[in-house]
């Protein structure tokens, strides 16, 4: 039970924010988000899974109840030290945002409430036994991100609030429409009751996720609304928010395989050119935020080739999360440190030597784009097992070598974007800036994150992570 009332503080802490102060409701926040780390912390160390019933409704709904395993751990985890540490990083860079919008300091009363319930209801779908209830936490981060961006977002926000909204609804309705009709063949929808998922509902769930994640195609939304969220909720939405598309779709395939194993050829060409694509498109940009943005899209790719390899494929979508969360959330909040300091600059043309005047944001961008491109991270597993999982699944490695070769291009292409664009905004003939005052809320937040990405990569961390993770995929197919 203590994981429960682990998960319970923070959401609690979320609806008493408004009533405090904007200082002392950040650090209640995000010391509530660091006690379910801890927790999901000892839980994966213990290898085991608990179902701890919440409520038991007729069928074909069936049990609400709390997951409690390794794999639910490892996404429970990185939600909360994300969460947690861009929750210090929102009150300088949110005080400073109300300030350009003519708003007062009491506007971040709202602000929190929204943020606490968004960051809350992430932690909760990674826990929830149940998909009814799953969906239910899928829509409370979709309309709490909705609002935030709406409200405090960028350029013309309310339409790319908008856009964000019906993308991300059309995922959902298709995802519920999916559950409905498992619901309808195993007479529940609690996880461990459900036995089969027919052709029909993976179809729906894959292509509601697969504009969650997004993919190529769908993926049109997403630059929007990540550029032009306030750099907090960007912090969440690409390292957290569109990843748990993956989560999802991994614990579909942990019940039934049979959709991804049917149709693995053309899924893993098209993550391929999803992440060959999206990585290209990088280069195009000259946005700081939209050109994250594209990144996430083509590491989403990374995710979907994973899903496809097996038992330790599945190893690496769990540990490509953890990384793209880590590495993902510390750039975008470098973004946002340049736009706070240098009044809204976003343009990279207008970049460069950015190191000579904010050295510990360029520096906490390198432990980001490290992550990025699996360099002494917790990527460089993620890479590894996606590669062991081309030899399981595929065997004859001389027939396959064009996929083999393909997927160690998205991996390359993952670092020779990463590097470009530290090169092009912190490096190079500096611009003649003033070199400002650095809030440690700008930069400490980054750092701890970089720590903890780095720690996952030497035992026990790294062991007992592994070991966990293999406990629940076991032998997958």
């Amino acid at each position: 039970m203590l994981m429960v009332y682990s998960l319970l503080l923070p959401l609690i802490v979320a609806l008493i924010t408004p009533f405090l102060k904007p200082k002392k409701a950040v650090h209640i926040l995000a010391l509530s988000f660091l006690v379910p780390f801890i927790s999901a912390m000892i839980s994966l160390s213990s290898f085991s899974t608990q179902e701890i019933p919440i409520l038991k409704l007729s069928p074909p709904v069936g049990e609400f109840y709390v997951l409690i395993d390794p794999v639910s751990n490892a996404f429970g985890l990185t939600v909360c030290i994300v969460s947690a540490m861009v929750v210090y990083y929102s009150l300088p860079y949110m005080l400073h945002r109300f300030e350009e919008m003519g708003l007062s300091e009491s506007e971040f009363r709202k602000y929190i409430i929204l943020f606490g319930l968004y960051a809350v209801s992430m932690l909760w779908l990674v826990y929830s036994g149940n998909f009814i209830m799953l969906y239910i936490f899928l829509e409370i981060s979709l309309i709490t991100s909705f609002l935030l961006i709406y409200l405090y977002g960028y350029g013309n926000r309310r339409w790319v609030a908008t856009l964000y909204f019906i993308w991300t609804n059309v995922a959902g309705v298709l995802t519920l429409i999916g559950f409905i009709i498992t619901a309808m063949d195993n007479s529940t929808l609690a996880i461990k009751g459900i036995s089969t998922i027919s052709m029909t509902a993976w179809l729906l769930i894959f292509v509601g996720m697969l504009i969650k994640l997004p993919g190529l195609g769908p993926h049109i939304w997403l630059p929007w609304a990540h550029a032009e969220a306030p750099t907090p909720v960007s912090a969440l939405l690409s390292p957290l928010t569109v990843g748990l598309a993956g989560y999802i779709l991994l614990r579909v395939y942990l019940i039934d395989p049979s959709f991804i194993v049917a149709y693995r050829n053309p899924i893993m060409v098209y993550a391929i050119v999803s992440s060959i694509y999206a990585g290209f498109a990088v280069f195009n940009q000259t946005d700081f935020k939209r050109l994250l943005a594209y990144s996430t899209v083509s590491q989403m790719g990374y995710m979907l080739i994973g899903l496809c390899l097996g038992t330790y494929g599945l190893i690496g979508v769990v540990i490509q999360y953890m990384s793209h969360a880590f590495g993902k959330s510390i750039l975008f909040m470098s973004a946002g440190g340049v736009i706070a300091l240098y009044h809204g600059l976003r343009d990279l043309n207008r970049m460069g030597g950015l190191h000579e005047y904010i050295p510990s944001i360029s520096n906490a961008s390198l432990i980001g784009f490290m992550n990025l491109g699996g360099i002494l991270a917790i990527g460089m597993f993620g890479e590894f097992f996606i590669l062991r999982g081309i030899v399981d699944t595929y065997g004859d490695l001389v027939s396959y070598s064009p996929l083999i070769i393909a997927v160690i291009f998205v991996f390359i292409l993952s670092g020779w974007y990463s590097f470009y664009t530290l090169r092009k905004v912190f490096y190079g003939t500096p611009k003649g800036m003033e070199k400002p005052k650095v809030s440690r809320y700008l930069d400490l937040p980054l750092y701890i994150i970089g720590v903890i990405s780095i720690l996952f990569i030497f035992p026990p961390l790294i062991t007992v992570l592994l070991n966990g993770i293999k406990a629940v995929i076991g032998g997958g197919v």
